[in-house]
């Protein structure tokens, strides 16, 4: 059922001026969630205030709350079942002018009026000062508000089945152009790396490239199910365990709401650029015990950004890499997915970054992924596993290969990762995975180049014909280069 509402909405976005892409279904179908969600809580706890004799005082006020302006409702005649009130639901231009100029400014006001950053309250605020109803016709707003309502968040089991289903709408999000596959990391990476690091509860950890918080999230479900958790071990869960940072607004609301999904009712996410923060800034008590991420990569910063690190340098990766290695506490742990090339650049800042990270952590495990495991990005990447406070002896390499090629209609799958998972508690040596001793390695470039020594390198000679095509192709393309020099002259 929810499944089929999920489409349904889809389907009335896809006709809305204001929304063109599944990035857009995904924020205008977040934000109407989120109010339903709430709505569902109040419930939830006006009911346990009940049974024990407590008043509880809701957090929005009446006429903002979705039984008033959203689903205000009134028994059909003769019978016990109620109905959406259609005398007194807004629709059309009167819903669009209700959202707009009231709801969303109340709402925006939490965020002053919250207690602290880590409430419901202080979300509240910050989730609406961070969007913008997109949905230009009322009538389309008006169809989904009804789907919506139709979805329960009350038990466990209704939860569980609705972040399955956020999370494939993410997912879908890589398909969909502007940059959407940044807020994705294939879940059985996710699960594997987390499986690999695997955190304690108590242990404070921190993704300062939150996304879609698909790492958070998995944490905290692996935690979940550790073991049989104490009152003060699941308010350690809630409130103390999960943190996040976010610069991009889109991102840091289906973050927010990703994580709400799961379970945690006031996730620890910050809409902020990572970067902007000076490294020399951090403290101890800015520090945590793991860190898992998949920055993004390729982006350039700017001037005033790189000053803010030791190592100046305009690609992203590195410099969040280098914000991990200082954020991550003494013994702390870390399973960050980077470009591979990063193992084997000789530019000056690359080499002084690898050095930085063997001589200050044990890089102990690198995973070298095959192409096509980032759906709709060709880049190749490895995972680092590092835990810092000791410099690097040896590195255990593992190379994922596979007998099919990746991609949309064929991902990686968990037991994909089997093998890995089972040798890498040992650091075994196979015909994927070996062991390189750091002081073998060039201690000029300290080159940390994937190169398996189990599987030997096959020359496959070309055809003449492909040869022949890529010939042509490049005098193709030369020709249209001369052109358009010619046509500028």
């Amino acid at each position: 059922m929810f499944e089929q509402t999920f489409k349904n909405i889809d389907d009335i976005l896809h006709k809305d001026a204001g929304c063109g892409s599944e990035l857009d279904y995904v924020e205008q179908t977040s934000w109407i969630l989120f109010l339903k969600y709430l709505d569902d809580l109040e419930r939830d706890r006006t009911t346990a205030s009940e049974l024990t004799g407590k008043t509880y005082t809701p957090i929005i006020d009446k006429d903002f709350q979705w039984t008033v302006w959203a689903m205000p409702k009134k028994k059909k005649a003769g019978s016990e079942l109620v109905e959406l009130d259609h005398h007194n639901a807004l629709t059309g231009d009167d819903l669009t002018d209700f959202v707009n100029n009231k709801l969303f400014p109340y709402l925006k006001k939490f965020k002053l009026s919250a207690e602290s950053a880590d409430t419901i309250e202080y979300k509240i605020g910050e989730i609406f000062s961070e969007l913008k109803n997109r949905i230009q016709s009322g009538y389309n707003l008006r169809e989904v508000i009804n789907r919506i309502d139709e979805l329960r968040f009350r038990t466990y089991a209704e939860k569980h089945e609705m972040s399955h289903l956020y999370e494939d709408k993410i997912k879908n999000m890589g398909n969909a152009g502007r940059n959407g596959g940044e807020y994705y990391t294939p879940r059985p990476l996710i699960t594997t790396i987390v499986k690999v690091v695997a955190p304690k509860i108590g242990d404070k950890i921190y993704d300062g490239a939150v996304g879609s918080a698909g790492f958070l999230c998995e944490a905290f479900d692996y935690l979940k199910n550790s073991k049989s958790l104490s009152t003060k071990e699941t308010e350690i869960l809630q409130k103390r365990t999960f943190y996040g940072k976010e610069k991009k607004s889109l991102a840091y609301i289906i973050g927010i709401m990703n994580m709400i999904l799961h379970g945690v009712e006031a996730p620890n996410i910050i809409h902020t650029n990572t970067l902007a923060e000076n490294l020399a800034d951090i403290q101890e008590k800015d520090r945590y015990d793991v860190v898992l991420a998949n920055p993004p990569f390729g982006g350039k910063e700017r001037a005033e950004v790189q000053q803010n690190f030791p190592i100046k340098t305009g690609e992203t990766a590195s410099l969040f890499l280098q914000h991990f290695i200082k954020i991550l506490k003494a013994g702390g742990k870390a399973g960050v997915v980077i470009k591979n090339t990063f193992l084997s650049n000789t530019d000056n800042a690359t080499v002084a970054i690898r050095k930085t990270l063997l001589e200050n952590c044990n890089l102990h495990t690198v995973l070298d992924l095959p192409g096509g495991t980032f759906t709709g990005a060709g880049v190749k990447t490895v995972v680092l596993f590092f835990e810092k406070g000791k410099p690097t002896q040896k590195v255990w390499f593992y190379q994922l290969n596979l007998d099919r090629n990746l991609g949309k209609t064929n991902p990686l799958n968990e037991n994909d990762l089997a093998e890995f998972v089972a040798l890498q508690k040992t650091f075994a040596d196979s015909e994927n995975s070996w062991t390189v001793n750091i002081k073998d390695i060039d201690q000029s470039t300290f080159d940390l180049s994937v190169k398996n020594p189990n599987k030997k390198e096959e020359v496959t000679l070309r055809q003449p014909q492909a040869i022949l095509e890529e010939m042509k192709a490049l005098d193709e393309e030369s020709a249209e280069i001369l052109n358009s020099i010619l046509e500028l002259i």
